[in-house]
């Protein structure tokens, strides 16, 4: 792959600590959530990630949509993003909840989320490695 942009973060401390982009565009607190013991006053990987794979994925919708000549321009995807133990770690699974607009029949709509499920960057990163559920509403 020849990259058309590459982004650049730093994250010290771990989970306690803080991320920074190479750009300062992105800079914030990181901390554990409640519920894996932290105080959850900073952001965490997992919220960065949902942050990133539905924003991604948005845009993916976006492109097959132009390409069917489809407008899913108010289109919203939400993802949700676990982490739990596996074996001696801990392992990652998503649902990305995609919300067509109602002008969009069932079939056509199911058919573009699948496309984008295709081309989305994080869909063909993760697939294959941790399980992936899509849910249109």
């Amino acid at each position: 792959m020849d990259p058309l942009y590459t982004a650049v973060a730093t994250a010290t401390h771990g989970r306690d600590g803080r991320a920074v982009s190479s750009d300062g565009k992105l800079d914030l607190a990181l901390g554990f959530p409640v519920e894996m013991g932290g105080d959850g006053r900073g952001t965490n990987p997992e919220q960065l990630f949902a942050a990133g794979y539905a924003a991604c994925f948005g845009s993916a919708l976006g492109a097959v949509g132009r390409a069917a000549k489809v407008d899913v321009s108010d289109a919203a995807v939400t993802a949700e993003v676990g982490i739990g133990k596996e074996g001696e770690g801990f392992a990652l699974a998503v649902t990305l909840r995609v919300e067509l607009p109602d002008s969009l029949d069932e079939e056509t709509g199911r058919k573009l989320v699948e496309q984008a499920h295709q081309v989305c960057p994080y869909s063909n990163a993760t697939r294959g490695n941790i399980p992936v559920e899509l849910v249109i509403e």
